[in-house]
């Protein structure tokens, strides 16, 4: 899975492409570990380029939820596609890390 992030001054949108895995999941918690550390406390995982997600980038997303509300922030995800959003929904988590449907819709609440 390849990261990119694009920083604005409300939030920093970190955007992932391929499956978010046991590979790929230490690598987002680092991604999202390094926004957050760079004073980016509120962060949108953009999900549209993600094809899959197992057990692992689940915990990845959540570990990457606490990073950020530990730093006074939040995260959110944005984007999510249909398997994705079965694995949220499989095992509830939907309603901690609820999806928008577009990345400017995440914090649009402010």
């Amino acid at each position: 899975m390849q990261f990119s992030v694009e920083t604005t001054p409300a939030y920093a949108e970190v955007n992932g492409t391929g499956r978010l895995n046991m590979v790929a999941a230490p690598r987002l918690r680092e991604m999202v570990a390094l926004v957050v550390a760079g004073g980016s406390t509120h962060v949108v995982v953009n999900m549209a380029g993600t094809d899959f997600m197992d057990s692992s980038g689940l915990g990845a997303l959540i570990g990457c939820l606490k990073i950020a509300r530990q730093a006074g922030g939040d995260l959110r995800i944005a984007n999510v596609p249909p398997q994705v959003k079965m694995v949220l929904e499989l095992t509830s988590m939907h309603r901690v890390l609820t999806p928008y449907e577009s990345v400017e819709a995440a914090f649009a609440d402010g």
